[in-house]
C-alpha cells in the first residue's frame, strides 16, 4: 500500500464532461494532436462526430438554430469548467461560534467560491437565492478570464484599480453591455445548478434591464421545462415624481427547479389565525392529522360534466343526490362514509355530502396555501428600516432587500435541516432572514453566504462606521441581527444557531515547485525545501484538505494530542472519536514532536477514522512512510490515508 497525495486543485470539469461523453458516445472518441489530453491517456472528443450522433439527419456544417448566443459565450463556458488552484482559509476572529455553527460566510469572488464548494456540496443545496447586479449601467460586474494569468488580465483590462479593486463598471455606452453581463452570470449559474439537490430551487431577483436575457440563460442551463414561476414583486411604495413616463415599482423574482419532476407541491403554511378560523373541528380518529374543516363534495359548474359522477348515495336508509354531480367517484365516497371522513350535512333545501379536510396529511405534513405570482406588502423601505435599526439609525447599505421577501420564499421552498445558498450576499439579508425564520419556526435551516470584499467608498455611510469592504460590513450586520434575536427571545439561547464560520478565499496552500532547468539556482532550490507556504497554519491545511476531500467544512473540529503530538479531529455529525470523519497530523521530524511513526499510526488506526491525513514531509524517511501505510492496511483497512 502506498499513500497518495491529496489533489490540491478543484475538479477539472472539462475533463469530467469529456469522460462522461466518451462513456455515452464511444464512437466519438478519437486521437488528438500532440499536447492534448490523449497524451495523458484521456479521451478526446470529435465534436463533428458528436453532432452527427445527436442528429437524425445528415449534419454537414453549422446550421441556424434557436439558441441564446452572444460574443464571449464560449469563453464563459470555458470559465465555468476551468479548475482553480485556490483554497478557503478560516477567519476565526471574524466568526461567531466557530466551533459549533453550521453556517458559512465566505469572503471572496463568488465564481471561485462556487468552484471550491463543488466537491463538498454537490447536489446538497435545497434553495439558492441571489440578488445579482441588475446591469443598470451604474452598478458593477465581475470580469473573468482564465485564458490568461489573472494578474496579467486584470492589469490589462483595467479590472484592478489602484487600490486593487476587482470590479469594473459596465456603462450603457459599452458595446458589449449585455454580453459582458451574460458572460459574468452564465458560468456562475452553471456551477450553481450542480450544487442543487434534485428537488432544489433557485430564486433570482432581477429587473427589466436583463430579465429577458436571464430567462433565456436559465432556460438553457436548467431547461425550459424546469421554469416554475416569474414572481412580480411590488418592491416600493410612493416615489416616481421625476419619471418622464411610467413609474416602475416592481422587480421580478425568477424561480427554476433543478428537476421539476422531483419537486413536491409548493405551499405556504397557514398562520395561526387562519388555522383557528377555518379548521374548527376535531375528532379522535386521526389525531396525527390535527383539526379539520368541512368541504363540499358537490361539484361546481366550472367542472366538466361527467356522467359517472352523477349518482345517488344511500346513507342510513336515506338517499342523497347531487344537484349536478359529485367531485369523487362512488367507491371513494363509500369508503369515506365507512371511515367517517365523509359525512351528511343538512341544508335548508336538501341533504348533501361533505368531506373532512384535515390540516395535515397522513404523514403529518401541514397543508397550506399556494404561493401566487404577485407579491405585495413587502417593500424595500422595510429592508432599509431593518438595517437602520441594527446600526443605530445609520443606512449602512444602499437598498438592502427586506428579510420578509427571503422568508416568504423559504416558507414554501425549505424544510428543517435544509441548506440555503446566497452567492451575492451583499448586505447580509439572507443570513438575517434565515435566523428570523429559524427563530419563528423552531427549525435549523443553515446558510452559505458568499460576498466579494468590495471596497466601500470613503463617502459612503459604511465607511463612517469603520468598515473598509462590503464583506466586513455584511458580517457585522449578521452578528448584530443574531444578537438582537436573542435579546428579544432569550429562551432561544443555545438553541438557535446565530453563528457562522468565516472563511476567505486565498491562493493555494502549496508553493509552485515547478522550476525550469535554465532558471534553477541554489537560491530557488533552497526555497523549495517545503512545498507548503510559510504563512499557512495547520488549520489552513486542515480546511483546505476538507474541501479537496469533499468533507463538510461545518463539521465539529477540535485540536487534541495523541502520543504527545498535535492532531486535528473532525467529528461526524453525531460526535465521538470512533469513526471520526477525518484525523490529521501535520507534525514533522524537525518540529520537536518526533514526526509521524508507526506508533502514532497504530494509535490513530485504533480510532477507526474514515480518513487520515499527514504532511508528505512529516515522515523521517520513505521507509517510515511505507511502514505507516502498512500499519493502516493491517489495522484499519477501511481508512483512507493521504498526504499533503
Amino acid at each position: 500500500m502506498t499513500i497518495e497525495k491529496l489533489d490540491a486543485t478543484t475538479p477539472d470539469l472539462t475533463r469530467q464532461n469529456i469522460a462522461r461523453l466518451a462513456e455515452l458516445f464511444p464512437e466519438c472518441v478519437t486521437e488528438g494532436p500532440t499536447g492534448t489530453a490523449s497524451d495523458q491517456g484521456e479521451p478526446v472528443i470529435d465534436f463533428d462526430l458528436l453532432r452527427q450522433a445527436l442528429a437524425d439527419h445528415l449534419v454537414e456544417g453549422p446550421q441556424e438554430r434557436y439558441r441564446l448566443d452572444w460574443p464571449g459565450k464560449r469563453q464563459a463556458l470555458l470559465t465555468a469548467n476551468a479548475p482553480i488552484d485556490k483554497t478557503l482559509r478560516p477567519m476565526r476572529e471574524d466568526s461567531v461560534d466557530f466551533d459549533t455553527t453550521r453556517n458559512l460566510f465566505i469572503e471572496g469572488d463568488n465564481l471561485d467560491a462556487l468552484k471550491l464548494l463543488q466537491e463538498t456540496y454537490l447536489g446538497k443545496i435545497k434553495m439558492i437565492y441571489i440578488d445579482p447586479p441588475y446591469n443598470t449601467g451604474k452598478d458593477f460586474i465581475y470580469k473573468d478570464n482564465f485564458a490568461q494569468r489573472r494578474e496579467d488580465y486584470e492589469a490589462g483590462s483595467g479590472q484592478r484599480d489602484q487600490e486593487g479593486g476587482r470590479l469594473v463598471a459596465n456603462p450603457e455606452t459599452n458595446g458589449r453591455f449585455h454580453s459582458d453581463w451574460l458572460s459574468m452570470m452564465y458560468p456562475r449559474l452553471k456551477l450553481a445548478r450542480n450544487l442543487l439537490r434534485d428537488d432544489g430551487l433557485i430564486f433570482l431577483s432581477i429587473d427589466d434591464n436583463e430579465v429577458v436575457n436571464l430567462r433565456r440563460a436559465l432556460d438553457e442551463i436548467f431547461g425550459e421545462k424546469n421554469f416554475v414561476e416569474s414572481f412580480c414583486w411590488k418592491r416600493t411604495y410612493g416615489g416616481g415624481a421625476k419619471e418622464k413616463f411610467a413609474v416602475s415599482v416592481h422587480d421580478y423574482v425568477l424561480l427554476y427547479a433543478k428537476d421539476k419532476d422531483a419537486l413536491p407541491s409548493l405551499s405556504i403554511p397557514y398562520d395561526k389565525d387562519t388555522v383557528a378560523r377555518y379548521y374548527k373541528y376535531r375528532d379522535g380518529r386521526f389525531n396525527i392529522r390535527g383539526p379539520y374543516r368541512l368541504q363540499p363534495l358537490e361539484a361546481g359548474r366550472n367542472m366538466d360534466r361527467r356522467e359517472n359522477l352523477d349518482y345517488p348515495v344511500e346513507v342510513d336508509g336515506r338517499v342523497v343526490r347531487p344537484k349536478r354531480q359529485w367531485l369523487w367517484q362512488e367507491s371513494r365516497i363509500l369508503e369515506g362514509l365507512a371511515n367517517e371522513t365523509v359525512i351528511v350535512v343538512k341544508n335548508d333545501s336538501a341533504d348533501t355530502l361533505n368531506y373532512k379536510q384535515y390540516l395535515k396529511d397522513e404523514d403529518g405534513v401541514e397543508r397550506g396555501a399556494k404561493p401566487t405570482s404577485w407579491i405585495e406588502g413587502i417593500f424595500n423601505q422595510h429592508g432599509s428600516a431593518e438595517v437602520q435599526e441594527l446600526f443605530n439609525g445609520t443606512s449602512a447599505f444602499s437598498f438592502p432587500k427586506p428579510t420578509a421577501i427571503i422568508t416568504h420564499f423559504i416558507s414554501f421552498a425549505c424544510n428543517a435541516d435544509d441548506i440555503l445558498l446566497d452567492f451575492y450576499a451583499g448586505s447580509g439579508t439572507t443570513p438575517h432572514a434565515v435566523m428570523n425564520w429559524n427563530a419563528s419556526n423552531q427549525q435549523q435551516i443553515s446558510y452559505i453566504a458568499v460576498q466579494l470584499d468590495e471596497p466601500i467608498a470613503d463617502d459612503e455611510e459604511g465607511a463612517t462606521l469603520g468598515y473598509s469592504n462590503i464583506a466586513q460590513l455584511s458580517r457585522e450586520r449578521v452578528r448584530r441581527a443574531g444578537a438582537k434575536i436573542l435579546t428579544k427571545s432569550p429562551d432561544l439561547t443555545g438553541k438557535l444557531d446565530i453563528g457562522f464560520r468565516a472563511f476567505r478565499i486565498d491562493s493555494s496552500n502549496f508553493q509552485d515547485t515547478r522550476v525550469a532547468p535554465d532558471q534553477a539556482t541554489q537560491a530557488t532550490l533552497d526555497g523549495l525545501i517545503s512545498h507548503i507556504k510559510d504563512d499557512r497554519t495547520d488549520e489552513d491545511l486542515l480546511f483546505g484538505a476538507l474541501l479537496r476531500w469533499g468533507v463538510d467544512v461545518t463539521l465539529p473540529v477540535r485540536r487534541d494530542e495523541l502520543l504527545g503530538r498535535a492532531v486535528w479531529i473532525v467529528d461526524p455529525p453525531n460526535g465521538g472519536d470512533n469513526g471520526a470523519a477525518l484525523i490529521a497530523c501535520f507534525v514533522g521530524p524537525e518540529n520537536g514532536q518526533g514526526g509521524v511513526d508507526t506508533e502514532l499510526a497504530d494509535a490513530m488506526a485504533a480510532m477507526k477514522p474514515l480518513r487520515v491525513l499527514f504532511r508528505d514531509d512529516g515522515f523521517a524517511s520513505d521507509a517510515v512512510k511505507e511502514n505507516v501505510a502498512s500499519r493502516f492496511k493491517q489495522r484499519a483497512p477501511d481508512t483512507v490515508v493521504k498526504v499533503l
